[in-house]
């Protein structure tokens, strides 16, 4: 006989269908735009060759790039295995746009801990971005968790060279920034300030609404392909895209001055790729409803959850605020009890490079550090709030949900 959680999911999954049709439409677009792009970029089954040594002459990966520009709606991009994470490819936009003088505007607080260290925040070292002379202003968000768009027409200057935006809210609960937010800094900027980049970290947001940000002028967009874009299927690699000269800058830091795109060979994973690229939509899609069974069922549970299972989302991200280090543990290792790999590994908190406390971290997954996949994390810090993503079926989000509700209950 199904115990209570059993028939409580039952009805939030009945609950929710109106909102999965709205994902299902999403979704839809998005297909229809990769489609759209492959067809254009003329991708073969050669395609998926790849290339050794300096990779010079890649087809394939140039096939890639152009699909990847088409589909995110910009001149160029750059879409690489040497990209190790979306901090690494967000890094390499910093460092091959900002030089010494110039100015890094941050309007949405402090960023994710993992690009503290780049940017020299805290205990900045000589080859942090604040150590080579850039320098940077931070400005705060309104008590509703939106941009300042007052303090930031204020906060422009002549030498604001980056104004940097972050899609995910990361370890903080606030909404995710959705297109039309980045719409509105983009048109800000380029009045008041012309010469300035606007740089979006678009990490756990791709496909989530029907556009990607350069659609709202964002001017470059970088993320990781072992998140949203890589579909589950990219082993690793991370992606740039944007205006061609700064892609180009961007692939100089990446390689060398004079070398750029030319080189970076993809040693047989092109069709991981290309592949992860087509079905990135429908995967997005499935980690989206399985956020949204998880929003309304813990809310129904009586915990708190950012965003509300029915709101207009900008990430795949759903927070749910635990309240205790206690509850933190049993959530997280719940959902390694409910993974496919590494089952009876029991996550405890510990110190990562790029963060600033104890993480724990559940990511029972087939790509390490995927977390379009299933997984949980969070900070062992106030509010104690558990951080879950991914998701390649919405059927592994219930069965992992479930199993957490039941940690809880018992914790």
């Amino acid at each position: 006989m199904p115990d209570r959680l059993e028939i409580l999911a039952a009805e939030v999954e009945d609950e929710v269908q109106p909102v999965y049709r709205r994902i299902e439409r999403i979704a839809l677009a998005n297909h229809e735009r990769v489609l759209a792009a492959f067809h254009a970029a003329g991708v073969r089954e050669f395609h998926f060759h790849g290339s050794t040594g300096y990779g010079y002459g890649d087809a394939g990966r140039e096939a890639l790039e152009k699909a990847w520009a088409l589909v995110f709606g910009t001149e160029e991009a750059l879409v690489r295995i040497q990209l190790v994470s979306g901090t690494h490819a967000l890094a390499a936009c910093l460092f091959g746009l900002l030089s010494p003088g110039d100015e890094l505007l941050a309007p949405q607080g402090e960023p994710y801990d993992t690009i503290h260290p780049v940017i020299g925040l805290k205990d900045p070292s000589p080859r942090s971005l604040i150590g080579t002379g850039v320098r940077y202003k931070q400005l705060e968000l309104t008590p509703d968790g939106s941009i300042d768009y007052g303090a930031l027409r204020e906060a422009l200057g002549a030498r604001t060279r980056v104004v940097l935006l972050q899609r995910s809210p990361g370890y903080r609960l606030r909404p995710a920034l959705r297109l039309a937010e980045i719409g509105a800094v983009s048109a800000l900027v380029r009045r008041c300030c012309p010469r300035a980049v606007v740089l979006v970290d678009n990490c756990y947001g791709e496909f989530v609404e029907t556009a990607e940000p350069a659609a709202a002028g964002a001017d470059l967009v970088c993320g990781s392909l072992i998140k949203n874009a890589g579909g589950g299927l990219a082993p690793t690699g991370g992606y740039i895209a944007g205006r061609r000269e700064l892609v180009q800058a961007v692939a100089e830091r990446l390689t060398a001055p004079g070398l750029g795109a030319a080189v970076g060979p993809t040693l047989g994973f092109n069709r991981l790729l290309f592949q992860g690229l087509y079905l990135a939509p429908h995967f997005v899609a499935e980690a989206l409803k399985g956020a949204v069974f998880a929003a309304r069922f813990f809310e129904r549970l009586g915990f708190d959850v950012m965003p509300a299972y029915d709101a207009p989302r900008g990430d795949i991200v759903q927070a749910v605020r635990l309240g205790s280090p206690e509850r933190v543990l049993a959530f997280c290792r719940a959902i390694q009890r409910a993974s496919p790999v590494d089952a009876d590994v029991k996550p405890e908190p510990a110190p990562l490079p790029g963060y600033a406390s104890g993480i724990v971290m559940a990511a029972g997954t087939f790509i390490q550090g995927a977390s379009l996949e299933l997984t949980a994390d969070a900070p062992m810090r106030e509010p104690y709030a558990v951080f879950l993503q991914g998701g390649l079926s919405k059927e592994y989000v219930r069965l992992g949900v479930l199993t957490a509700a039941r940690a809880l209950l018992e914790n």
